[in-house]
């Protein structure tokens, strides 16, 4: 068994896949229109659903904000070095709320950005084993 993917609702279905593609670097791997049911889908991620768990960004008609709520917490990913990725990220018109540096207490280099919705995104540093 495995984590197939994680739906983030979104306020703006073209936005999103823009930020998650041409700043995060991920692959828009397919979408789905349902007119009847109002609302479009769309899968983005670094590898394809059958090897990796991916995003589902979810467009209901009509809604453009959502309340993020208490619960949520991040999406988390791993890069090999987060003080590069989140220049590349601010280059690419994108929002770096925690700059590149230690985690509390450790040291494990991570930093957070934020999509358009407001959804958090954590970046943990992940030197190649030795």
């Amino acid at each position: 068994m495995r984590i197939l993917h994680t739906m983030l609702r979104v306020g703006n279905l073209e936005r999103s896949i823009k930020f998650y593609i041409g700043v995060l670097g991920m692959k828009l791997l397919r979408t789905t229109d349902r007119p009847d049911q109002k609302y479009s889908l769309a899968f983005v991620g670094y590898d394809g659903e059958d090897k990796a768990a991916v995003l589902e960004l979810t467009y209901n008609y009509g809604v453009d904000k959502y309340d993020l709520g208490a619960g949520f917490g991040h999406i988390a990913l791993e890069f090999p070095d987060v003080a590069k990725t989140c220049e590349a990220v601010r280059t690419k018109g994108g929002t770096v709320t925690r700059e590149a540096g230690p985690v509390k207490g450790g040291t494990t280099v991570i930093a957070f950005v934020a999509d358009p919705d407001g959804y958090k995104i954590e970046f943990i540093e992940r030197k190649p084993a030795s």
